[in-house]
Order: C-alpha cells, then structure tokens, then sequence
C-alpha cells in the first residue's frame, strides 16, 4: 500500500506539533511519553518524523496531540493552508 502525500509531505500539522512542543518546553522523547499514558505508541522517533511531516498521523493521534499539548484543533491546524502551495 503506498502511503499518500501532497507535495511530497505526508500530513499538515506537523510544523505545529513541534512550534507547540517546543512552546511547552518539552522533548520529543517527553511528547512520546505523555502520549503513551493515554494509551496510544508514538515513539519519539516517531515525532521527529511528524514534525518533519514524513508521517501520516490517525485522527485519534491528532486527538491525544491536542489534548497532550493542550490546544484546540484550530490552533493545531493553523496557517496549514499553505499546504496546496
């Protein structure tokens, strides 16, 4: 199965992953952990791969961001429009 991109990038919020982790000061290997108490394995490698946006992230991974990073949905997907550039 071939994995979808546009423009060659594999999501959108991952710029803002790493603005808003970076904002709170954490690491990716903190993100990592924080997510998994929700339940859900995101390794930190793992990050460094969404923020560079090369991995395509589920909508409950998109959720457990929101709620580890505390933002809305809106704020995660900020100024993502630039995407069709």
């Amino acid at each position: 199965m071939q994995i979808k991109k546009l423009n060659g990038k594999s999501n959108a919020i991952g710029k803002n992953i790493k603005k808003y982790r970076e904002l709170r000061g954490l690491t990716q290997r903190d993100l990592s952990n924080k997510i998994a108490l929700l339940g859900i394995d995101i390794y930190h490698s793992d990050i460094s791969q969404i923020e560079n946006q090369k991995l395509m992230l589920k909508d409950f991974e998109i959720i457990a961001f929101c709620k580890v990073l505390g933002v809305t949905y809106e704020q995660l997907f900020e100024d993502t429009d630039n995407i069709f550039d």
